[in-house]
């Protein structure tokens, strides 16, 4: 099951738990005010106010935290496709009979880097292209190194071993990328206090002799739409929203690669 499932389940829980809170706090509500006509809703709207101010101070800061690790994956992958543009125009720094193998392995490689990405949700055969990537790696250094000493040139081991550095670096900083999301625990404090946030309008709501389903059913909806929203933003390759449409320049590098 991916992340956007799990969110998507996730979202519609909160769906239907704000819809029966709601009610549920409409009820009491009106219990309250067949007692206490005057006193039901004193003080109320001092923890009404804390409570809906927290919970959209923590939608606010998970969602921008969100949308600012989607722009930097999609960044890192231009990033990724001029590092490995330089280092194979850097190539010509080396003798001609040396250059057609080594830019060989460069195509293979961005062809593996590209597979990688393309074979999600699956992650188990995207971790596979992934090793055979870094196992292209570790040809295209060992080669390297070989046509740089046996050209004895000083640009060539300047200029094309710090470029391949950075190109073997992006990978791991966008696999690691790949791994960072809020904490589990966030997303279960926005649940809780969407909850809590519903059984507390549902009380305002009391004064209605009969509840309006459209104020009911929307506040849920729009909740869970956002809360659905914040994390196919965190899976970018799983979901909706996602950063495939930036792979573009990998593709326009490797067309370019003859």
């Amino acid at each position: 099951m991916t992340p956007t499932t799990n969110g998507l389940l996730f979202a519609a829980g909160i769906f239907v738990g704000m819809i029966v809170l709601l009610e549920a706090g409409r009820r009491m509500g009106a219990r309250r005010l067949s007692m206490d006509p005057d006193g039901a809703r004193e003080g109320l709207g001092v923890v009404e106010g804390a409570v809906f101010s927290l919970l959209g101070l923590l939608i606010a800061f998970t969602f921008s935290s969100a949308a600012t690790r989607f722009d930097g994956r999609r960044q890192m992958i231009v990033q990724e496709a001029n590092d490995i543009g330089t280092a194979y125009l850097r190539i010509d720094l080396l003798p001609e009979h040396a250059q057609p193998a080594l830019k060989d392995l460069f195509r293979r490689y961005l062809d593996s880097r590209l597979e990688t990405y393309q074979k999600l949700p699956d992650r188990d055969a995207a971790m596979a292209e992934l090793a055979r990537s870094r196992s292209l790696q570790g040809e295209i250094w060992s080669y390297a190194t070989t046509a740089c000493r046996d050209a004895g040139s000083q640009p060539a081991h300047m200029l094309l071993l710090p470029a391949l550095n950075e190109m073997f670096d992006i990978v791991t900083t966008r696999t690691e990328a790949m791994n960072i999301h809020p904490p589990v625990i966030i997303f279960a404090m926005i649940g809780l206090l969407a909850l809590g946030a519903s059984l507390l309008a549902g009380f305002a709501m009391s004064k209605n002799r009969t509840p309006s389903w459209a104020h009911t059913i929307s506040f849920a909806a729009m909740m869970a739409i956002t809360i659905y929203v914040i994390v196919d933003i965190e899976y970018p390759r799983f979901g909706l929203i996602n950063v495939s449409g930036a792979d573009r320049v990998l593709v326009e590098l490797r067309e370019s690669l003859k």
